[in-house]
């Protein structure tokens, strides 16, 4: 089967590989319709996660029908159609009731595209099927649901959720990229009073208004604090750090009213300073998240439904014989005006 594969840092290759295999009783072999490119993708390619081998096949957010089950699947069966999501989750383990998938006791956490075979292949063998799989209703397509395997739940879960963000409360999302845009659709479950978009890609703010964002913020061009201000009664009750820098999660510091809430779901690559003593006196809560997916089915049925949209942050569409461009014009996001690029297998 044809398969995007990761060599070492800088190197990845469409080529063929073995067509993989049912290894555990728990796995189902899924024969993949459609998948995206994460930016934890990117950062494999630039060598930030060393844990990953040579030779993995990547991806781990995918859409696709289950052709073969192990012999312990009970809840999927040949022919369903089934979101694969980023995390498998045994569900039984003290991690996993603890809504912490991530960390899974019993061979979950993030498998696919990382520790095992992944999804921007033709096929690829899911642990825990039973567990970690969500059958897709009928009426909705491959790209309606594709984002719920990561960027959406991971907006939600790690932004609005752990934040805790409550009706009549204003909200501040700083980066606009695929989870930043993720976390202002669905801040709107939550009845925010306001919600603010901030990044300097014009295109990314056009899109935040789309999804819901009552105003934006371009900070190369406005102060961001001082707008802030302006529409806030001294500050935001929580801001969202959906980029991975420190200069981005000190002007959420910076945009909070007192006692309000930073929630930073970006992926920090680099030390980023707290400075305590100016914090300790503005009661303030710092929270970090991983996704853990227990989300997803209330998404799903949101999405079936008609009342959650994310649709939108599809901007460009690849088969798999176009891998290679898509990580190209994914890897040049701001240039190609790219949120998620789809691959139909």
């Amino acid at each position: 089967m044809q398969a995007v594969v990761y060599h070492g840092p800088g190197d990845r290759r469409l080529e063929n590989v073995p067509d993989p295999r049912i290894e555990d009783p728990n796995d189902v072999i899924v024969r993949v319709s459609m998948s995206t490119i994460c930016g934890t993708d990117l950062h494999i390619l630039r060598g930030d996660v060393p844990t990953i081998r040579p030779g993995t096949v990547l991806g781990h957010e995918g859409v696709g029908v289950v052709e073969e089950a192990g012999a312990a699947v009970r809840r999927v069966r040949k022919g369903d159609r089934v979101i694969v999501p980023a995390l498998s989750a045994c569900g039984v383990c003290k991690s996993c009731k603890r809504q912490m998938a991530f960390f899974c006791e019993n061979g979950g956490g993030w498998q696919v595209g990382h520790l095992a075979n992944g999804l921007q292949a033709q096929y690829a063998r899911v642990p825990l099927a039973d567990t970690s799989l969500h059958v897709v209703p009928e009426g909705l397509e491959d790209v309606d649901v594709l984002f719920l395997t990561d960027s959406i739940p991971t907006g939600y879960e790690c932004g609005i959720e752990t934040g805790r963000l409550r009706p009549g409360e204003t909200l501040a999302v700083v980066g606009a990229g695929p989870v930043g845009l993720s976390a202002v659709v669905t801040s709107r479950l939550h009845g925010p009073r306001l919600v603010i978009s901030i990044d300097p890609d014009e295109n990314r703010l056009k899109v935040a208004r789309q999804l819901g964002a009552d105003h934006v913020i371009n900070p190369s061009r406005q102060d961001a604090r001082e707008e802030i201000l302006r529409l806030t009664d001294g500050g935001v009750d929580l801001a969202v750090e959906a980029v991975g820098v420190p200069e981005t999660f000190d002007l959420c510091v910076a945009l909070i009213r007192g006692g309000g809430r930073v929630a930073s779901l970006g992926v920090h690559g680099q030390p980023t300073t707290l400075h305590l003593e100016e914090l300790w006196s503005k009661i303030v809560t710092i929270t970090t998240q991983t996704l853990d997916g227990h989300s997803i089915p209330m998404l799903l049925d949101l999405i079936r439904r008609g009342k959650l949209q994310p649709r939108a942050l599809a901007t460009h569409a690849f088969t798999l014989e176009r891998a290679m461009e898509a990580y190209d014009v994914f890897g040049a996001a701001a240039t190609n005006k790219a949120i998620k690029v789809t691959i139909a297998a």
